[in-house]
């Protein structure tokens, strides 16, 4: 699990890095990338709306992709990213979830 540092918990902070963050694409998900002030550690957030599926699917693609950031948080210091699950999340498979963590977090802005 993500500790709370590592989270986007605001609707606010939620609205800003959509907003104003960099578009990433993958074949699952939407990740919008924004830099944060120096020193500050990396934050997660996860948009899973029902397009993906019921409450069961919608969780797991949210666990996974929580697990994968999860992995990758040393990779991503100063940096604040927003998933956006796609319908295709629902059947996507562990790899390219994490493929699109990975090209999400490796970009550069």
């Amino acid at each position: 699990m993500l500790p709370r540092a590592n989270r986007v918990v605001s609707a606010a902070d939620y609205r800003r890095i959509v907003r104003k963050g960099r578009r990433v694409s993958g074949r699952a998900t939407v990740a919008y990338v924004d830099r944060l002030t120096p020193g500050e550690p990396a934050r997660f957030g996860f948009i899973v709306s029902k397009a993906v599926g019921g409450a069961v699917v919608r969780n797991r693609v949210r666990r996974r992709l929580k697990a994968a950031s999860f992995a990758l948080l040393d990779a991503a210091p100063e940096r604040a990213v927003v998933f956006r699950a796609l319908p295709s999340a629902a059947t996507a498979e562990w790899q390219e979830l994490r493929a699109d963590v990975v090209a999400a977090v490796g970009s550069r802005r």
